[in-house]
């Protein structure tokens, strides 16, 4: 991959670890606040932490390079300004959202527009870097479950922290924030399969699999066993642990995911953007 063109991935790779976080530790937050008794605590901080991200991947945003006409992944100028404006408007409500939660408040409105807002920013997104309205719906479905993932992690990681604050917290929460995340990481290895399968992707070509024998493959399979096999086996572990309340073991088994997991994401958008490859 010539300099040049890593160069011009770190950026977007950057935009999208960060919106990454930010949208998917907001869903763990709807999700824990709308069917868990998690603590108002936890629920505050995380949504804090993603309005946070939220601000980072704006600032990123705005500063992203142009891509040039020879690239394999270009970007669409149109969609730039009303992305930029669905992340705005994520990262207020998300204030707003820790706000209200801060006070005891249910803010099911509140969480409900603070996910839409987060999924159009990635939808945008993946509109501007499709290619075409037909390319963006494979990666729109990438830049989800990659958010999904990225931050579900991540908070699923500050809520173990929480039960040693916490201890009479029930298990509860962990435990399905863990069981979602398990399937997340599932759902991932069965895209990956369909795309590299499929040889889905502007720059897939050789037929089904290539990718796994191409000029990429050590990054490939780098993105497949550290990214997605292990996490998915540490994911499965860190739910057992929930389970009997091992909570100090399910918090470094989550520790152990956020870096997995996160590199799996670097490894995906690095990919995508440098080669034009959905994995």
């Amino acid at each position: 991959m010539p300099a040049q063109q890593i160069a011009t991935t770190l950026p977007l790779i950057n935009w999208t670890v960060l919106v990454g976080l930010a949208v998917g530790s907001f869903i763990v937050v709807a999700l824990a606040r709308l069917v868990t008794p998690a603590t108002k605590g936890f629920l505050a901080f995380t949504a804090a932490c993603a309005a946070g991200f939220g601000l980072l991947a704006y600032l990123s945003d705005t500063s992203l390079p142009v891509i040039g006409a020879g690239a394999t992944v270009t970007g669409d100028p149109t969609y730039d300004l009303p992305r930029r404006v669905a992340l705005v408007a994520f990262v207020v409500i998300a204030v707003l959202s820790m706000i209200l939660i801060a006070r005891g408040r249910q803010a099911r409105v509140v969480l409900v527009l603070g996910l839409g807002a987060g999924v159009l920013t990635l939808v945008l997104g993946a509109l501007t870097w499709g290619g075409s309205p037909m390319g963006a719906v494979p990666l729109a479905v990438q830049l989800l479950i990659l958010a999904a993932a990225t931050g579900g992690v991540f908070a699923a990681m500050i809520l173990g922290h929480w039960y040693l604050v916490t201890p009479k917290l029930p298990e509860a929460p962990l435990v399905l924030v863990s069981r979602r995340l398990l399937w997340i990481v599932a759902i991932q290895l069965a895209l990956f399969a369909g795309w590299v399968g499929f040889g889905i992707g502007p720059g897939a070509t050789g037929g089904p699999f290539a990718a796994l024998v191409g000029p990429y493959a050590l990054f490939v399979w780098l993105r497949l066993i550290v990214g997605l096999v292990f996490p998915l086996v540490v994911s499965w572990a860190a739910l057992q642990t929930a389970k009997t309340r091992s909570m100090e073991s399910a918090t470094g088994l989550l520790y152990i995911n956020v870096g997995t997991i996160t590199s799996g994401t670097i490894l995906a958008a690095g990919l995508y953007f440098g080669a034009g490859l959905l994995v």
